[in-house]
């Protein structure tokens, strides 16, 4: 894991568990800030080492079930943006966070959740009222291994987890594996 700042401290973004023969990453990707902040460039550079020990795994066990799930902070598709003309130039949607999404794909890793649930956001910003306009982003995802994705019986994105008093600004997806 790359540090960040001046003595490139290590920030905890990244636990994992077995539980029997299934790998499971809890992670929160760097948010780039902006296209000029250094955090942009750490994002990317997080995003591609995760990637690289993603790949050895899955070179040294091809049949694991692993799941890398969280908060990527990458819309990687126009459409997992309520507005995509309101992010042009903005960290989240650009080529190259995208790009580094697509890595996963690359190495054998998918999104579980889209085959089931094609549209829906898991992010709010709290300002403006995005929740109730239902302007979000869907930036929290569940990868999956070739072996994980084949047990995967259902999913759900919580929407009414955002609802309430002191809700987070994501909300939870799950999904169900046999």
């Amino acid at each position: 894991m790359p540090g960040f700042g001046p003595e490139l401290a290590e920030e905890a973004r990244a636990i994992g568990a077995t539980f029997e023969d299934v790998r499971l990453w809890s992670l929160y990707i760097p948010n780039g800030r902006t296209l000029e902040d250094p955090h942009y460039e750490y994002k990317l550079n997080w995003l591609d080492r995760l990637a690289a020990a993603s790949a050895e795994w899955l070179e040294h066990d091809p049949s694991q079930s692993l799941a890398l799930m969280g908060d990527f902070n990458i819309a990687p598709l126009d459409t997992d943006v309520w507005d995509m003309d309101e992010f042009i130039g903005s960290t989240h949607v650009s080529q190259a966070e995208r790009d580094a999404f697509e890595a996963f794909e690359q190495i054998g890793l998918t999104d579980v959740v889209r085959p089931l649930i094609p549209d829906g956001y898991t992010y709010w910003d709290y300002q403006q009222l995005r929740f109730p306009k239902n302007e979000g982003m869907r930036i929290d995802f569940i990868l999956g291994s070739e072996a994980f994705a084949e047990r995967v019986t259902s999913a759900e994105i919580v929407r009414d987890e955002r609802k309430g008093e002191g809700p987070s600004d994501h909300v939870p997806v799950v999904v169900d594996i046999d």
